[in-house]
């Protein structure tokens, strides 16, 4: 029954003016969340990062009634705010103000939605922020970021899914205004919509707000099917060098056949969780990587597409996706480089530590896969979850949302049908959810890394070569034999590897290309 609801989301049948609400009459504060069936997938090809561009153009611009700086005038004595967030298959405006000004501030949010100025200062601010992001910040502000937008540019490659929301280099440049006008008109409509209102609101005003959002264009949008994600043949690298890199940045991944729509989902969350949780310490990936041998700042692991992982401690909603995928995040390791300059006694290792991290997360993995959880192990990680997943949705604006995307998955709401899935599951259940959806056989790796490390570790990984753990003598004498001996079996255990590949950092991002060579 839920696959058959989340066809017709997808097919746009029950889009149109459905409305999510989330009553709370004890509030001081309205959220509206206006969501659009329509995010980067909807790109035109030649413009990807349209959606994204559209979509910012209109919180970061004016109105056909007051400019950009003139609203931020307006709305700050009543701490209102607003922003947009596009991914691959929404993109989401949220609108919050407290009750006492919702209907002052409710003209400039309407203003904003049915008649967005469109200026030509605003567009060419809008456009240099954006060229900026895909030619220099996601390569040089954060590695961690970088190996992740890598990871999905190989794991759907060819399809929709491909490309940053943000777009790519030459496709930015050849957005034009017009082409804003055309996809707001086209694809940010009142058959696309579901409006989602939570807070101390009348129903008188939800009845304005329904009315008034009719305004927007009737046009029917051909929403296109996701892309669905590459199923790679062995280990598959890439690695991307760059000038003075922190350090090695991993991010791999391959992909899952099930998301929150399946009942199976709230099996490998335990197991996840139990793996690497994000930012959890007691996690195993965490515990043998960052705690045991203080390798780097963390080790996590995911399910499904966590957005902003380096400044968000819990999962934002936002963000549903029908292609979904797993993957591990291991955080930037040293380099060997660093490693030389740090400690005497290391002057002559030729790669950091990045061969070993990746060999010892993947063969917890495979532990995972041969043997399960124990009984204890899986009581403990359940019992958590149970309380943890409750902090997922603390906000008004985040229960809305944890809402809203319940609905794109064929779900009343998620996090309460979570707890109940939770209580229900066994260790056999859990055993049985990792051995069927977990691998390490086949998989996608993308490594961020200085161009004095790449050649050197993309040989050490293509050849299968040995990669031990480069102590500091201090370090090393104070380690238990068990840990040695870890170290050991971890540094000769075996990859499936069949292609290496080593790529400029210049050359990301930069064109579609129909597969990944397998």
């Amino acid at each position: 029954m839920k696959k058959l609801i989340l066809i017709m989301l997808l097919a746009g049948s029950i889009f149109a003016q459905e409305v999510v609400e989330l009553k709370l009459p004890n509030s001081n504060k309205v959220v509206i969340k206006l969501r659009f069936q329509n995010g980067s997938i909807t790109d035109p090809v030649g413009k990807e990062g349209l959606t994204h561009f559209t979509a910012n153009l209109v919180t970061q611009g004016g109105t056909e009634k007051m400019s950009y700086s003139e609203i931020q005038d307006f709305i700050y004595p009543m701490a209102a705010s607003y922003y947009v967030n596009v991914d691959k298959e929404v993109a989401t405006f949220t609108f919050q103000v407290h009750m006492d000004f919702l209907n002052k501030f409710y003209p400039v949010m309407m203003n904003m939605m049915l008649s967005p100025a469109f200026s030509e200062s605003d567009f060419q601010r809008v456009k240099t922020n954006q060229q900026n992001y895909v030619d220099q910040v996601i390569r040089a502000s954060s590695d961690e970021e970088y190996s992740k937008k890598a990871l999905e540019d190989l794991l759907f490659r060819g399809t929709n899914y491909q490309h940053m929301k943000q777009g790519m280099s030459e496709s930015v440049r050849s957005i034009t205004i017009d082409d804003v006008k055309d996809h707001y008109k086209n694809y940010f409509t009142s058959n696309n919509l579901i409006i989602g209102i939570a807070g101390n609101y009348s129903n008188d005003f939800l009845t304005k707000l329904k009315n008034d959002l009719q305004k927007l264009s009737d046009a029917k949008p051909e929403i296109p099917e996701p892309g669905k994600a590459i199923m790679p043949k062995g280990l598959q690298v890439e690695i991307v060098q760059k000038d003075n890199a922190f350090g090695s940045a991993i991010f791999a991944g391959f992909p899952l056949s099930i998301t929150r729509a399946d009942d199976e989902f709230a099996a490998l969350a335990v197991a996840n969780s139990y793996l690497g949780e994000h930012r959890k310490s007691y996690s195993k990936l965490y515990q043998l990587l960052r705690e045991t041998r203080s390798m780097n700042y963390g080790d996590y692991s995911y399910i499904e597409w966590y957005d902003n992982g380096g400044g968000n401690m819990l999962p934002p909603s936002g963000t549903p996706r029908t292609s979904n995928y797993f993957s591990i995040w291991i955080r930037p390791v040293q380099i060997a480089k660093q490693l030389k300059q740090q400690y005497e006694e290391l002057k002559e290792v030729e790669i950091g530590h990045a061969h070993f991290a990746l060999r010892m997360a993947l063969k917890e993995i495979d532990r995972l896969v041969q043997n399960g959880l124990t009984q204890k192990e899986f009581e403990t990680t359940r019992d958590f979850l149970i309380s943890y997943t409750k902090l997922y949705a603390q906000s008004p604006s985040a229960r809305l949302g944890y809402l809203m995307d319940s609905r794109f998955y064929g779900r009343e709401d998620y996090i309460a049908e979570l707890d109940n899935l939770l209580r229900d599951l066994t260790l056999d259940d859990v055993n049985k959810a990792i051995k069927k959806h977990w691998q390490v056989e086949n998989m996608f790796v993308t490594i961020i890394t200085d161009k004095s490390e790449a050649g050197p570790l993309a040989a050490s990984i293509k050849e299968n070569k040995p990669s031990p753990m480069s102590y500091s003598d201090q370090v090393k004498e104070g380690l238990p034999e068990e840990v040695l001996q870890q170290d050991a079996e971890a540094a000769n255990f075996k990859l499936n590897v069949k292609n290496v590949e080593i790529i400029n950092s210049e050359e990301t991002f930069k064109k579609k290309e129909d597969k990944v060579s397998l």
